[in-house]
C-alpha cells in the first residue's frame, strides 16, 4: 500500500488554495492522525504566494509533517 499520495503527470499542477490557477512549486505533507495512521501523508499543493498560508492552517491543527518543493518531493517518489 502508498502511504504518500501524489499528484500523476496527467494531473495539473496547480495550488490547492481556493481560486488559486498558479503552478505549485512546494508540497506540504500532512496527515490527520485522528482518522491516518502515522505513517500515511496526504499532500496539498502551493504556490509561493500560499506556501505559508496552507502551511499554517495546517501546522494550527498539528497536521503538518514536512513542507519540500515539488521538485524533491517528484525525485523522492523516483
Amino acid at each position: 500500500m502508498n502511504t504518500r499520495e501524489t499528484p500523476s503527470e496527467d494531473d495539473a499542477v496547480i495550488c490547492s488554495a481556493k481560486g488559486c490557477r498558479a503552478p505549485a512549486v512546494w508540497v506540504l505533507a500532512w496527515n490527520n492522525p485522528k482518522i491516518h495512521t502515522p505513517e500515511r501523508r496526504k499532500t496539498w499543493l502551493a504556490c509561493e504566494e500560499h506556501r505559508e498560508h496552507l502551511s499554517q492552517f495546517l501546522g494550527v491543527r498539528g497536521f503538518l509533517k514536512d513542507v519540500v518543493t515539488l521538485e524533491e518531493w517528484s525525485a523522492a517518489e523516483r
